[in-house]
């Protein structure tokens, strides 16, 4: 078995930096066109050959999505994206179009090829075709179960590598292949525009009765009838692995850089551990209580363990909307000397109230700071003003970048 990858996304070059300080093998990553995910700020050409320097520095790799499906206007602008990526270093192009196949293969033929999930790569005859045309690595479809992907391991070239979903959002469309988003608001969801109208709390409207909003049948609150839970497979990490996966991908351009770096750390510490004892892998209670401190929706083993095994639960979470949302990132050390932490303001704390930093190690240390101070070295209560400088007591030495919370107990 091969050593697994952990894949972390990254929106952006803070978001890159962060992935790879916290524990990712690899990142990937889009130009401002191209990528599935329109949201972010994505990178300008510079920013991507800055992010390829800093990961490459440190035995890192970068993959730039090209998993859009270009319009033929789209198309005569993107052999400048290609010799743009080239250029600044990425180890790959991760593509869903056999037109950008092609000019990928032409204009850039020393870079890895990577077929999206949005191929929809299902059996070993798909992926082994993929192979065939090109492919270094698939994406594999989310909708495919441990024994599905033993089974596409089993039955390809050792050489293809095989990526799969480990963490994040689940779409309900097959291979994330949507059109609820563009019917609903002209955002097209394969263009990397979704609004998620999956997640939107529905009731039903008889054609003669405007107005008259009945219920579906969940509760109070409504029907939530696509809606996804988040997938979390770190407990069966080891499973995954044995299945023959050879990077482990957690999704989310679209998230915070805490939430890039909680979750990196999380699974670096679960892969680390199962690369310690593979034949005995016990999940560390460390990388369960790190994935309650994100934003995320109930969690969900997906279709791992196939649509009757009592384990997995693959069914759309229909009861539930919104996220859960019990910490607060308040922080960044910035700098730690003599006791004192040099830190800067991303959202409200207090003095005397109980905060957590988590270090790109993955420790995590608790603290009640004592006091604060502002950079006049001023006495504080709080660090009401965004992106203040303030300083606060930490006894144990804490490493540059490494993140503050605090606990809110709400959920959205």
């Amino acid at each position: 078995m091969t050593r697994p990858e952990l894949l972390s996304p990254a929106g952006d070059l803070e978001r890159l930096q962060y992935a790879i300080r916290y524990g990712a093998d690899a990142v990937y990553a889009a130009l401002t066109e191209f990528g599935m995910r329109a949201a972010p700020d994505n990178f300008t050409p510079a920013q991507l050959e800055e992010g390829c320097i800093f990961a490459h520095a440190r035995g890192k790799r970068v993959y730039l999505t090209l998993n859009t499906l270009p319009t033929n206007a789209e198309l005569d602008r993107l052999p400048q994206a290609i010799a743009d990526a080239r250029a600044a270093g990425v180890d790959g192009f991760i593509v869903a179009d056999l037109g950008v196949l092609r000019m990928v293969q032409k204009l850039a033929p020393d870079v890895e090829i990577h077929f999206s999930t949005q191929m929809g790569i299902t059996n070993h005859a798909a992926a082994t075709a993929a192979f065939e045309l090109g492919a270094k690595r698939v994406v594999l479809a989310r909708e495919l179960s441990l024994e599905d992907i033993a089974t596409i391991r089993a039955k390809t070239p050792r050489e293809l590598e095989l990526e799969v979903f480990v963490h994040g959002a689940m779409c309900m469309s097959v291979s994330g292949r949507c059109l609820l988003s563009q019917y609903l608001t002209e955002r097209d969801a394969n263009r990397g525009q979704c609004a998620q109208p999956c997640r939107w709390k529905y009731h039903l409207v008889e054609e003669t009765r405007p107005g008259q909003f009945m219920e579906i049948g969940e509760d109070e609150s409504g029907s939530y009838i696509l809606n996804a839970d988040d997938l979390c497979m770190a407990p069966f990490i080891d499973l995954v692995c044995q299945a023959g996966a050879d990077s482990l991908k957690i999704e989310g351009r679209a998230k915070t850089m805490y939430y890039v770096a909680s979750v990196t750390s999380a699974y670096r510490q679960a892969l680390d551990a199962f690369l310690a004892a593979p034949d005995n892998f016990q999940c560390p209670d460390a990388v369960l209580d790190e994935l309650t401190r994100i934003s995320h929706r109930r969690y969900s083993p997906g279709f791992f363990f196939g649509r009757q095994n009592a384990r997995q639960n693959a069914r759309q979470n229909t009861r539930q909307g919104g996220y859960i949302r019990d910490w607060e990132f308040v922080g960044v050390v910035e700098s730690w000397q003599d006791g004192v932490a040099q830190c800067t303001q991303r959202g409200r704390i207090e003095a005397g109230k109980p905060l957590e930093i988590l270090t790109p190690t993955g420790q995590v240390l608790r603290l009640v700071p004592e006091w604060l101070k502002n950079e006049e070295g001023e006495s504080i209560a709080a660090t009401p003003h965004a992106m203040m400088r303030y300083t606060m007591p930490v006894e144990e030495p804490v490493p540059a970048h490494s993140l503050i919370r605090r606990s809110t107990g709400e959920k959205a």
